[in-house]
């Protein structure tokens, strides 16, 4: 690492003197806020300041282990600040709110320790069972081993014993339960590795290896590995809606269940997806091949009794857009911007699950987010242990508690129009940053490839050289666009990002030597993002693109 002397932190097993401990943590604090003072490249919030008022709290054990709306035998857990967050979120996402477990249409959600990756996962992970026809019953033999037990004077816990159980597949419709992921070509990278985690298949891989030469969008063609986006990897961003409406008829047709995930704040060029046009589509399609309700009978023991569910999951990763957006929307509603972003949120009847991440637009110090679902939607936990007192219905075991409180804080301190004056100053910062780059495009006569999709906290153009990278920490992303191999940077207008640090940043581009030359006459993919059948599974889920160096 430039600048740390990294023999400095080596650890011993004598630990270290005050002294050389001292100038360890001297070095960090200096690369901290020498970074920090030209931090452009990552979605990341830097201007909060919570140390003040909740430094004491890092002297205590926080833990919200479990289900937020039941108790917990932790009792140093802060679960009442963590549903206070929820509730928050439900209320400007239009989710029914308060959580009511007896009301399906009620939210459910907890904070994630992790980053919105844990989200995705949670999401892909309740939407492939949910679509898998997967359900957990009480097993029977529980109650009777106990008295047995009970009976020879051995002593047994008696607690909870939960079994999945799977639905058959009608004869007639052998792909009833199982289900396709679909997400384009501009998704986050967590979802391409949640897919694989999970084993969840994708369309590619099924279209390319059973119906190598029916590829809807090309016949006779190779499948794409993944939704096309509108303009390819040269454009905004977007989910092609037309593209993954006939994707989905294909498989729909064949009975598969569809799991759908859209983007609201793409990764790399901060794009929305359009949730709603794309839902309106879809479900037309969903119903005439009978998967927008149907009928799910998993317990073996009660063949009448049934589940309805919809044969679909609609997921929305809305790591930057969701905490964003609704307050651009409430500035739009008041006349103080003339444009705003698609429908997203649960106002929308067919979105089963959003993600948030909090260390980005809001501003945490560490990764964070909230995952909101609708109470129908959740699964009970496999297991009900008596050890922490409190169902396991969350990803993790143990949760970070302090990172409710941040959340709490931050929110706490700031009014709804407070938070439309954050969002016009971002969008106002992204619009600045985007006309200095057009300008310095213009003054260097060379095309740097400036582009911002509409809306997006995200400009991207020509890669510098490897300082400015570090400097200004730049993420990269190499694309093909019309036979070009390219690589990019970006930049994100976050809060803490001001007019004076983009006219640096500017003047530094300026610089002889700050744009590489680049090869770009490369032999590039196929040009429709298209691959050949896949070898084995893992083969099927590229992660080109994704912010990663090739």
């Amino acid at each position: 690492m430039r600048g740390i002397d990294c023999e400095a932190f080596r650890l011993s097993p004598q630990g270290l003197s005050p002294e050389q401990r001292a100038e360890a943590l001297r070095q960090l604090y200096e690369h901290e806020s020498r970074q920090k003072a030209t931090f452009l490249g990552y979605q990341n919030n830097l201007r909060p300041r919570y140390a003040e008022d909740l430094g004491r709290f890092l002297d205590y054990h926080l833990n919200n282990i479990g289900d937020p709306f039941r108790g917990s035998r932790v009792t140093t857990n802060v679960k009442w600040i963590e549903r206070a967050v929820l509730d928050y979120y439900a209320a400007l996402w239009g989710a029914r709110w308060p959580h009511d477990r007896l009301d399906g249409e009620s939210y459910w959600g907890f904070v994630l320790t992790m980053g919105s990756t844990e989200g995705n996962l949670y999401s892909l992970w309740s939407g492939r069972d949910y679509l898998a026809g997967r359900c957990l019953l009480e097993e029977p033999e529980a109650e009777r081993d106990v008295s047995r037990a009970d009976g020879s004077g051995e002593r047994r816990a008696a607690s909870q014993r939960l079994v999945y159980a799977q639905a058959p597949a009608p004869a007639e419709s052998p792909n009833a339960y199982a289900p396709l992921a679909f997400y384009s070509e501009d998704t986050h990278y967590s979802i391409v590795k949640a897919v694989q985690a999970l084993d969840i298949r994708t369309f590619y891989e099924i279209g390319a290896t059973r119906y190598p030469n029916d590829n809807p969008l090309a016949p006779g063609r190779p499948w794409p590995r993944e939704v096309p986006s509108v303009g390819g990897p040269g454009g905004p961003g977007v989910i092609d809606i037309a593209a993954l409406a006939r994707l989905v008829e294909f498989f729909a047709s064949k009975g598969h269940p569809i799991l759908v995930c859209f983007n609201y704040g793409t990764t790399f060029k901060g794009a929305y997806d359009d949730v709603e046009e794309a839902g309106n589509v879809l479900l037309p399609i969903l119903r005439r091949y009978g998967l927008d309700e149907r009928k799910v009978h998993c317990d073996p023991r009660r063949p009448e009794k049934y589940d309805v569910r919809t044969g679909y999951w609609f997921h929305v990763d809305g790591a930057l857009g969701a905490a964003y957006m609704p307050f651009l929307e409430m500035a739009y509603h008041s006349g103080k911007i003339a444009q705003r972003g698609p429908n997203f949120d649960f106002r929308l009847p067919f979105v089963h699950s959003i993600v948030m991440s909090g260390h980005k637009w809001i501003g945490a110090p560490w990764p964070c987010g909230v995952y909101m679902t609708r109470t129908k939607y959740l699964l009970r936990p496999p297991s009900v242990p008596e050890y922490i007192g409190s169902p396991d219905t969350t990803f993790a075991g143990s949760r970070n508690g302090l990172s409710a409180v941040v959340l709490w804080d931050n929110l706490a301190r700031r009014s709804y129009e407070d938070l439309v004056g954050q969002a016009l100053y971002t969008e106002s910062i992204a619009a600045y940053a985007h006309r200095r780059l057009l300008e310095l495009q213009a003054r260097l006569g060379q095309d740097l490839w400036v582009a911002r999709a509409p809306l997006s906290l995200a400009i991207r153009f020509k890669a510098v050289n490897p300082e400015l990278e570090f400097k200004y920490t730049l993420a990269v992303e190499t694309i093909y666009v019309e036979g070009e191999k390219r690589t990019y940077n970006h930049i994100y207008a976050m809060e803490h990002v001001t007019a004076e640090l983009i006219d640096a940043f500017i003047e530094d581009l300026a610089q002889p030597g700050a744009f590489p030359e680049q090869e770009t006459a490369v032999p590039p993919p196929p040009s429709d993002g298209s691959a050949p059948a896949p070898r084995g599974r893992g083969l099927h889920v590229p992660h080109n693109g994704r912010g990663f160096r090739d």
